[in-house]
């Protein structure tokens, strides 16, 4: 796989690619992504860690953005809270191997709160409406049905993360798409670049249903192996290959770490086979030549091998 394909890889979109192309040509390339501090850094956020680690291998600097004051502004908990969840966030990113050199972690309140950061922010609140600002935080905001007047601040401050950062390219889930967007087209305005952007789709829970702590419906990179095969067991595994979470962990999760996987069953079922790709186990599911059991079963052990160094380390 050359550095382009790996750099694309399990992407929903990138804009644009030819910008893509053009900044992996140049000799030094850079990308951030931004992270409220959470209690549990679970497979949801591994996508975007997945897809960083990625990036590094491809050549780019990579940038995390331990965005607390974000998290404060989204109503997550006090300045005290999420500053002590972003050390343990760090430590997690750390444990799945995002780690070494070309990687730099950013606490947001290191960069936020300059007198420069902060007109950068009130220059664009002149410029986007409160409609605009509202809608790009519809995937991402808590509460939207009542927003706080902090909750539109937060979409202009994270487009200025990626100008005070100094980044080439943003990288987010999916729902990060409309605010991304509003810096593509407003950056300029004060100056700044327009940031070349790239997205990674939103997994579904184990459950079938959206991923969220509430529901409970996630493995955390610090479950235990019983953990693991508890959860994964009660998963929802449909025949279908659409919104199917047990593919969508084999896919996202263990094939991008792993170059092989092994199904293991009785000969009585059709024996021990092993996949060289996603794709190969994908099209052996959809034709039936996979019971349910046996792909949650192979992706339960696939995942626990991934995440073991990270099991280790924060162990340790």
């Amino acid at each position: 796989m050359d550095s382009f394909e790996l750099a694309i890889r399990n992407t929903v979109e990138v804009v644009t690619e030819d910008e893509l192309r053009a900044v992996m040509a140049q000799p030094e390339k850079s990308v951030y992504a931004g992270y409220e501090p959470s209690g549990e850094i679970h497979l949801g956020h591994l996508v975007t860690i997945n897809k960083l680690m990625d990036l590094r291998d491809a050549g780019f600097k990579v940038v995390v953005l331990l965005a607390n004051l974000h998290a404060f502004l989204n109503q997550k908990g006090t300045m005290d809270e999420v500053r002590e969840l972003s050390d343990y966030n760090r430590r997690c990113f750390e444990a799945v191997g995002l780690k070494g050199k070309g990687v730099e972690f950013v606490l947001g309140t290191d960069i936020q709160l300059t007198s420069e950061y902060e007109l950068n922010v009130l220059r664009l609140s002149q410029a986007i409406t409160l409609n605009r600002a509202k809608r790009s935080m519809d995937e991402v905001g808590r509460n939207m049905d009542a927003p706080r007047v902090s909750q539109m601040v937060y979409p202009i401050m994270q487009m200025v993360d990626i100008h005070t950062l100094g980044v080439d390219m943003a990288l987010g889930g999916i729902d990060q798409r409309k605010i991304h967007m509003l810096a593509r087209e407003y950056l300029p305005t004060i100056g700044a670049k327009a940031p070349l952007c790239m997205h990674t789709p939103i997994l579904n829970g184990l459950n079938g249903k959206k991923m969220s702590s509430s529901e409970g419906n996630y493995i955390s990179v610090a479950d235990s192996e019983d953990e693991i095969r508890k959860k994964m067991k009660k998963a929802f595994c449909p025949p279908e290959i659409e919104e199917n979470p047990v593919l969508q962990t084999l896919k996202y999760h263990v094939f991008p770490r792993m170059s092989t996987v092994t199904l293991k069953r009785p000969e009585k079922f059709g024996g021990d086979r092993e996949f060289a790709s996603y794709e190969e186990c994908e099209a052996a599911y959809a034709a039936g030549e996979i019971h349910p059991a046996d792909l949650k079963g192979m992706t339960t052990e696939g995942l626990i091998e991934v995440l073991a160094p990270a099991r280790e380390y924060m162990n340790e």
